[in-house]
């Protein structure tokens, strides 16, 4: 009798350890990844960024466009890390890229600017557009190809889209450089 209750005493405690081992195991142990967000749509279904190119100061302008894909837009914004509006995101690719500074307002900066046939449009050059009844109330940077990219709205990311697209075709006021 004696020998059976020190074989359950033995028993209880390599249970009561094995419990505790596996209750420690199981503390260090985390919880899986959540799973990512998916990323926001820098560009639109169908606009492709391979194929881009530019020379002089469209590819710094260029390069530091599509670093800004996917930052947030701000209304108001002018830094990345607050988020960016359309004429902020521009005059601090322009202050940063081609150390050239401009305003913060995108009739501004088109009355800055040099009107050009869209024939002769370059990388870096401004493309404006009518989106709230009122001229050269919306802008982005032409990086090529028919694309643009732009800060377009609220609730929205810094983001690639083409001229052609049937939204902005309809609100297009022109093209403008501040190059030479």
């Amino acid at each position: 009798m004696m020998k059976r209750t020190i074989l359950a005493q033995l028993a209880s405690r390599q249970g009561l350890v094995l419990l505790a081992t596996a209750l420690a195991l199981a503390g260090c142990a985390s919880a899986p990844p959540a799973p990512k967000k998916p990323p926001k749509t820098a560009s639109r279904p169908g606009v492709s960024l391979a194929g881009l190119q530019a020379d002089g100061a469209g590819r710094e302008i260029l390069m530091y466009s599509l670093s800004l894909l996917d930052i947030d837009y701000k209304f108001g914004g002018s830094n990345p890390e607050a988020g960016l509006d359309c004429s902020g995101m521009v005059a601090y690719i322009y202050q940063n890229a081609a150390k050239v500074k401009l305003p913060h307002n995108a009739a501004q900066i088109a009355s800055l600017a040099r009107p050009i046939d869209n024939s002769r449009m370059r990388v870096g050059d401004l493309v404006f557009f009518n989106t709230l009844g009122k001229p050269f109330s919306h802008m982005g940077i032409y990086i090529g190809d028919g694309k643009f990219i732009h800060a377009p709205r609220s609730n929205s990311v810094i983001r690639v889209d083409r001229l052609d697209n049937s939204y902005f075709a309809a609100r297009y006021e022109g093209a403008r450089t501040l190059f030479d």
